[in-house]
């Protein structure tokens, strides 16, 4: 029997695997509400504000769809909007002989990272193509934001769930 080019034989001979079936922007919007008055030069450099979320759903035994939601905005003064943007940037995965224990991280911390650099190259375009200077998002750390959302978790009663 030849080997599945999807899982890279990994289901044939027990090796840990991730592979990513599909990635798509789920959802995408961007905002310049004052145009054309916000692309004039400015006399203070804008306030950058950055929100994370990841979250996953089963899709079959070994498939997960993973949402990676990067929403921000610049503003000037802390108050007048430059930009504003909401991006969720899926992707489909399959995980195959992964420990039961270790499988939610993997969903929550190694699919986000494959995801991000797409992501943030959406982000960099769509601020450029508004009209301002490409805005790069620095690297995330996953393995912080997991255990900040499962330190969360922890101390809401009645909660078990991560995603």
């Amino acid at each position: 029997m030849a080997d599945n080019p999807a899982n890279n034989g990994a289901e044939q001979n027990g090796m840990p695997a991730l592979n990513a079936l599909a990635q798509y922007c789920k959802d995408f919007s961007f905002e310049n509400p004052n145009a054309p008055r916000s692309l004039q030069p400015q006399t203070e450099g804008p306030q950058i504000n950055l929100q994370v979320n990841v979250n996953a759903k089963q899709l079959a035994e070994a498939d997960f769809e993973v949402d990676l939601t990067l929403e921000g905005d610049a503003k000037i003064g802390g108050k007048d909007v430059l930009f504003a943007f909401e991006l969720t940037y899926s992707g489909v995965f399959r995980v195959q002989n992964i420990p039961q224990d270790q499988l939610h991280p993997v969903i929550m911390i190694e699919c986000p990272r494959l995801l991000f650099p797409f992501a943030r190259q959406i982000v960099a375009d769509a601020v450029r193509n508004g009209g301002f200077p490409p805005l790069y998002i620095d690297p995330i750390d996953f393995v912080a934001l997991y255990r900040q959302r499962a330190a969360e978790v922890q101390s809401q009663p009645g909660q078990t769930n991560l995603s």
